[in-house]
């Protein structure tokens, strides 16, 4: 990818996300990225450097049985290094499905995503989705 811009580091990001590229997107994340997951359930938190996002999204695919999928649902909205991009985000259980908005924060400097933070529409929905922390 020639192009480093946030804009671009994060549409690559998505893009790859949405074809379940996983190690694709994995590569535009820094060595020393900081997720952050919000609300009260089991992978709520802060997790730090590509071992720990890692181990947070195969978390989700195993608990969710292959079932978490995210979507982009809307422009992204750039400011400097900070873009902001609308997102559908889903999995289903057995005994729970989940099917909400949220959106996802992404700062981007030379050409690596170093921080994301994500915002969920219903965060009880999502935590009683997820399990008890």
């Amino acid at each position: 990818m020639n192009d480093q811009t946030p804009a671009a580091v994060a549409a690559e990001y998505f893009r790859s996300l949405g074809q379940g590229d996983v190690p694709a997107a994995m590569a535009l994340l820094s060595p020393d990225v900081v997720w952050h997951q919000p609300g009260a359930n089991r992978f709520s938190g802060d997790h730090t450097g590509l071992g720990g996002v890692g181990a947070l999204l195969g978390g989700m695919m195993e608990t969710s049985q292959g079932t978490f999928q995210l979507t982009v649902s809307g422009p992204a909205m750039v400011n400097g290094e900070f873009v902001a991009v609308p997102v559908t985000f889903s999995g289903a259980l057995p005994h729970a499905s989940m099917n909400m908005a949220g959106v996802d924060l992404l700062t981007v400097r030379g050409g690596k995503i170093v921080d994301v933070r994500l915002f969920s529409a219903d965060a009880a929905a999502e935590d009683s989705f997820w399990g008890n922390a």
